[in-house]
């Protein structure tokens, strides 16, 4: 399934077209995820999650960690997210092609056949990925992150969190 770009999001005559999405997420939850890799990679060096499963109610994400964080630190992730949130971050896009994103993404997890124009994400300052879901326009639509609970086992921590 392909989509089609606005008219007022294409650079020339003949139309974008992006690679389809089957999943219609909650705009909210989807910018906190990305907010939340960010977070992680700055705090322990790891990647963005290996794992996602975002839902309006309560979402989770796995990610790689060598140990897992202490109670001071799951603190800090929460406290970190909250604070960008909070700095009432605009959420922008910009396209540019695979070619261009060589070097400044991962482009491993895009798609067999994905089409040669990708979408970036950005929120504020603070993040950038490839991506083409759903998502507010600022931070400030996002609400208050909470931490339901983790666990680690295995090389991997999940942790199960909500918005309020």
């Amino acid at each position: 399934m392909e989509q089609q770009l606005p008219m007022e999001q294409q650079t020339s005559m003949e139309p974008t077209v992006l690679n389809g999405h089957n999943k219609q997420e909650y705009p909210p939850m989807h910018t906190c995820e990305h907010i939340v890799n960010r977070t992680m990679a700055r705090l322990f060096g790891c990647g963005r999650a290996v794992s996602a499963h975002i839902e309006r109610k309560k979402s989770k994400l796995d990610f790689a960690l060598p140990q897992a964080p202490t109670a001071e630190e799951i603190q800090r992730i929460e406290d970190t997210v909250n604070e960008v949130i909070a700095r009432h971050l605009d959420v922008t896009t910009e396209f540019i092609t695979q070619q261009e994103a060589i070097g400044r993404f991962d482009l491993k997890r895009l798609p067999e056949g994905a089409s040669d124009t990708v979408r970036i994400v950005k929120v504020g300052d603070y993040d950038e990925c490839l991506c083409i879901g759903l998502h507010v326009a600022n931070t400030s639509e996002i609400g208050t992150f909470r931490i339901l609970s983790s666990d680690y086992k295995e090389g991997i921590f999940r942790m199960r969190f909500k918005l309020v």
